[in-house]
Protein backbone atom coordinates (compact mmCIF):
# COMPACT_ATOMS: atom_id res chain seq x y z
CA UNK A 1 0.00 0.00 0.00
CA UNK A 2 0.93 3.31 -0.64
CA UNK A 3 0.66 6.13 1.94
CA UNK A 4 -0.63 9.52 1.75
CA UNK A 5 1.74 12.97 1.03
CA UNK A 6 1.98 14.75 4.47
CA UNK A 7 1.48 18.42 4.44
CA UNK A 8 4.92 19.20 3.98
CA UNK A 9 5.58 16.88 1.15
CA UNK A 10 2.41 18.72 -0.41
CA UNK A 11 3.63 22.27 -0.14
CA UNK A 12 6.59 21.00 -1.95
CA UNK A 13 4.92 19.53 -4.15
CA UNK A 14 3.17 22.87 -4.76
CA UNK A 15 6.66 24.62 -5.13
CA UNK A 16 7.98 21.84 -7.90
CA UNK A 17 4.46 22.02 -10.10
CA UNK A 18 2.81 25.62 -9.24
CA UNK A 19 0.70 24.77 -12.33
CA UNK A 20 -1.13 22.07 -10.60
CA UNK A 21 -3.87 23.19 -8.37
CA UNK A 22 -5.28 21.21 -5.31
CA UNK A 23 -8.64 20.44 -5.33
CA UNK A 24 -10.85 22.17 -2.15
CA UNK A 25 -13.33 19.26 -1.86
CA UNK A 26 -10.98 16.11 -1.95
CA UNK A 27 -7.09 15.20 -1.59
CA UNK A 28 -6.54 15.63 -5.33
CA UNK A 29 -4.40 17.90 -7.69
CA UNK A 30 -5.49 18.69 -11.16
CA UNK A 31 -4.40 20.60 -14.25
CA UNK A 32 -5.87 21.87 -17.86
CA UNK A 33 -3.85 21.52 -20.70
CA UNK A 34 -4.41 22.76 -24.20
CA UNK A 35 -2.61 21.88 -27.53
CA UNK A 36 -2.76 22.89 -30.92
CA UNK A 37 -5.38 20.79 -31.63
CA UNK A 38 -7.32 17.26 -31.27
CA UNK A 39 -4.66 14.68 -32.75
CA UNK A 40 -1.45 16.79 -30.31
CA UNK A 41 -4.46 16.28 -27.15
CA UNK A 42 -4.58 12.68 -28.23
CA UNK A 43 -1.19 12.12 -28.65
CA UNK A 44 -0.82 13.09 -25.06
CA UNK A 45 -3.29 11.48 -23.93
CA UNK A 46 -1.57 7.98 -25.20
CA UNK A 47 1.35 8.61 -24.00
CA UNK A 48 0.30 9.66 -20.02
CA UNK A 49 -2.27 6.43 -20.68
CA UNK A 50 1.17 4.15 -21.65
CA UNK A 51 2.78 5.22 -18.75
CA UNK A 52 -0.45 4.82 -16.00
CA UNK A 53 -0.85 1.06 -17.26
CA UNK A 54 3.05 0.63 -16.43
CA UNK A 55 2.54 1.95 -13.34
CA UNK A 56 -0.95 1.10 -12.67
CA UNK A 57 -2.18 4.32 -11.40
CA UNK A 58 -4.38 6.16 -13.75
CA UNK A 59 -5.78 9.24 -13.72
CA UNK A 60 -8.55 10.91 -13.85
CA UNK A 61 -9.59 12.74 -17.18
CA UNK A 62 -11.78 14.58 -19.38
CA UNK A 63 -10.63 15.37 -22.93
CA UNK A 64 -12.55 17.82 -25.81
CA UNK A 65 -10.94 19.06 -28.64
CA UNK A 66 -7.94 19.98 -27.73
CA UNK A 67 -8.15 20.34 -23.96
CA UNK A 68 -7.26 17.52 -21.51
CA UNK A 69 -7.99 17.73 -18.14
CA UNK A 70 -5.86 15.55 -15.59
CA UNK A 71 -6.69 14.79 -12.08
CA UNK A 72 -4.73 13.03 -9.86
CA UNK A 73 -4.98 11.19 -6.85
CA UNK A 74 -4.47 7.64 -5.29
CA UNK A 75 -7.63 5.54 -4.28
CA UNK A 76 -6.34 3.20 -2.77
CA UNK A 77 -4.42 5.36 -0.09
CA UNK A 78 -7.22 7.92 0.29
CA UNK A 79 -5.61 10.46 -1.43
CA UNK A 80 -2.55 12.44 -3.13
CA UNK A 81 0.70 9.72 -2.81
CA UNK A 82 4.19 9.87 -4.05
CA UNK A 83 2.26 7.59 -7.02
CA UNK A 84 0.89 11.46 -8.02
CA UNK A 85 4.37 12.81 -7.88
CA UNK A 86 5.30 10.63 -10.15
CA UNK A 87 2.79 10.77 -12.35
CA UNK A 88 2.95 14.61 -12.23
CA UNK A 89 6.69 14.13 -13.22
CA UNK A 90 6.20 12.13 -16.25
CA UNK A 91 3.61 14.59 -17.81
CA UNK A 92 5.41 17.39 -17.22
CA UNK A 93 8.69 15.57 -18.92
CA UNK A 94 5.97 15.60 -22.11
CA UNK A 95 4.97 18.82 -22.44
Amino acid sequence: MVNKLDNENKLEFLTKYPDWGFLEDRDAVKRVFKFKNFNKAFAFMTSVALMAEKMNHHPEWFNVYNKVEITLTTHDAGGLSELDVKMVKFIESLI
